[in-house]
């Protein structure tokens, strides 16, 4: 049976790093294996905030991959902005870490690059797929953002050809998310990039959302949208150590985060609370290490260290994501942090499910009643913190110390099969019928 073809709009790609870049690598691993062929367009000069050359050994051999080159306006925001990487990642510092190179860095990007700063790439993609699409028999087209400009690549193709399936991809929300409000944007930039995102909902055939409550909110803005959420893919998978759950005293204690950690997701009360335990608890002090392993804001890192946790960090760096496998299967308690207010409680960090994977315990921070929350209560992995929390923070890491002391730190690796990532190319190939 001929195999039909599906075009992957996508940004990211490797050797970009990051979680952005894993969803369509491993969908399009998994696509031949249930009757799609998937085709990539790319861009041919991207400017990635971060590489990992690990993920290079995930794109399928004879995967066909389209480029064109892309403009991108970040001299410009280097010349404003030294700190050019987090501008490119969508991060930025915010309230009295800003100077003012930063603000009018932040303002010139919500304002003057709708949706973002790869607006260039809009009208040279459409025209070069309009004739691609033409050579070549395309059943399903895919636009995947952030970059959120990339909907506007199948929002133009889907008016030059009414009839084709387009399905828009939302990773993270659109003006939704938590560090929109802190664009700094006009009254009719806001209003331009609501009626871009409505334009994309109304007009796509699906949209996919990674988390059961961005589904829900993007139907009620007019979607016809469907969650499948972000995975873990079953050969990437690290063993788990001391799977017996039996640990040595010369052993650490060992929280780890992994990825990147900006200052929105910053968990200040956990370092406040970690700092407590390692004053108070001299046992814990003896044992305890705070493991990084990503990049990691540096106004974090400097409070931390001018704290008593100065002499229990381990921080790695950014690494590739082979090894961060293998660092958070090294861990005892692994660490996920969202945007604190109420609007972010859909979004599902992509590390959650690796983490799941590696059958660890997982204590996590962000909104009330949060997808995160779900997650662990259906998997039995572990718990999840409001920011305001404190006493109840504390009393959950001295029971898993206590646990972990006695060698009873049990791993849980219930009902995940659901997120792995043939599985979930599964349900996406329902929706392609």
């Amino acid at each position: 049976m001929e195999q039909k073809k599906i075009l992957i709009i996508t940004y990211y790609w490797p050797p970009a790093g990051g979680p952005g870049v894993q969803r369509w690598l491993k969908f399009a691993k998994y696509l031949p294996g249930f009757g799609w062929n998937p085709v990539i367009y790319t861009p041919e000069n991207p400017s990635y905030p971060l590489l990992d050359e690990s993920l290079l050994k995930d794109v399928p051999q004879h995967l066909e991959i389209v480029k064109t080159k892309i403009w991108e306006p970040y001299q410009l925001a280097e010349k404003l902005n030294k700190s050019n990487k987090k501008f490119k990642a969508g991060q930025f510092d915010v309230g009295k870490n800003q100077s003012w190179k930063s603000k009018l860095s932040i303002w010139v990007r919500g304002n003057f690059f709708i949706p973002d700063a790869r607006v260039f790439w809009v009208k040279p993609s459409i025209k070069f797929l309009e004739q691609y699409l033409k050579d070549n028999k395309i059943e399903v087209v895919v636009t995947s953002g952030p970059p959120h400009s990339l909907h506007m690549i199948g929002l133009g193709l889907k008016k030059k050809f009414p009839d084709l399936k387009w399905i828009a991809d939302f990773r993270d929300p659109w003006t939704e998310i938590s560090y929109y409000k802190h664009l700094k944007l006009t009254k009719s930039s806001d209003r331009k990039h609501r009626q871009l995102e409505s334009a994309v909902f109304k007009t796509a055939d699906i949209t996919l959302a990674t988390s059961y409550t961005d589904a829900e909110n993007f139907r009620k803005a007019g979607a016809n949208a469907v969650c499948i959420t972000n995975g873990f893919d079953e050969s990437d998978a690290s063993p788990t150590h001391d799977v017996t759950g039996k640990n040595t005293q010369e052993k650490a204690f060992t929280l780890s985060y992994i990825g990147v950690l900006e200052q929105l997701r910053n968990p200040e009360n956990l370092w406040k609370i970690l700092d407590e335990l390692v004053k108070e608890n001299k046992e814990f002090a003896d044992h305890f290490t705070l493991k990084f392993a990503g990049r990691i804001d540096d106004k974090i890192l400097l409070a931390i260290e001018n704290s008593n946790l100065k002499n229990h960090i381990l921080n790695l760096g950014y690494i590739s994501h082979d090894k961060a496998v293998e660092e958070m299967a090294q861990s005892d308690l692994l660490l996920i942090t969202n945007f604190p207010n109420e609007s972010s409680k859909g979004i599902i960090p992509g590390k959650i499910f690796e983490y799941l994977a590696t059958g660890k315990q997982i204590i996590s921070f962000g909104p009330d009643e949060a997808d995160v929350s779900r997650i662990l209560t259906e998997t039995a992995a572990g718990k999840h913190f409001s920011y305001e929390d404190s006493k109840v923070i504390k009393d959950f890491i001295l029971e898993k110390f206590e646990q972990w002391k006695k060698g009873s730190l049990l791993e849980n690796t219930q009902n995940i099969e659901q997120f792995s990532r043939r599985n979930l190319t599964k349900n996406l190939v329902e929706i392609l019928r």
